[in-house]
């Protein structure tokens, strides 16, 4: 019986010895730093992010494993592409970059805030349709593009957007006309994948 408890205690020292590391940084900030991740984070993450105007962003941090999907989606008005990790530092490579992914053949409806009417073709692991509606401020907003299946899976656990539906279909996500900027919607996506 001593034993056991020895063994185990001598076993708990070891894990708690042990701290979950990533890069963490923006390429607006410059270089990338090592970082201990705070308890409960145990993933790495890297996103590229391509907004309309073709400014790209590289981030890097900790995330949390629930959540935390690789693939990519194009919301019509910038795309990100992001993948996780699960080992120490092991994001230390940049995630993909979106624009370079061809054409597999899907098209989806996008927002552009004054209406869901356009199309947008999808690329590389783009194998869905998103639809997300939520509020911000009191105000509906609507997000839609293509998706790879992971990051859909992972949407719905997104606080604040009140339904998340993807589909396999080309042009399965619907038409509908926004009055208000989805930018907010879009901001709230974008941040949760990167800082969770």
């Amino acid at each position: 019986m001593d034993l056991q408890i020895s063994v185990f205690l001598l076993f708990v020292l070891f894990a708690a010895g042990h701290s979950f590391s990533c890069y963490q940084c923006t390429s607006l900030l410059g270089s990338c730093d090592q970082t201990t991740c705070p308890v409960g984070f145990t993933n790495c993450f890297s996103a590229t992010v391509i907004n309309g105007n073709s400014t790209k962003v590289k981030v890097k941090s900790c995330a949390l494993s629930l959540g935390c999907p690789s693939g990519s989606i194009n919301l019509g008005i910038g795309t990100i592409s992001s993948y996780c990790c699960s080992t120490d530092l092991c994001n230390a490579q940049d995630a993909p970059d979106p624009s370079t992914n061809t054409s597999n053949g899907r098209t989806c409806y996008y927002c552009d805030g004054q209406s869901c009417s356009n199309t947008v073709s999808c690329s590389g692991t783009e194998d869905r349709c998103i639809k997300a509606t939520g509020t911000f401020g009191g105000q509906s907003l609507v997000v839609k593009g293509c998706v790879s299946k992971l990051i859909c899976d992972a949407a719905t656990l997104i606080p604040g957007l009140g339904g998340v539906s993807c589909c396999s279909g080309n042009l399965c996500n619907g038409v509908q006309s926004v009055s208000q900027s989805f930018l907010f919607l879009f901001c709230s996506l974008l941040s949760f994948m990167l800082l969770h």
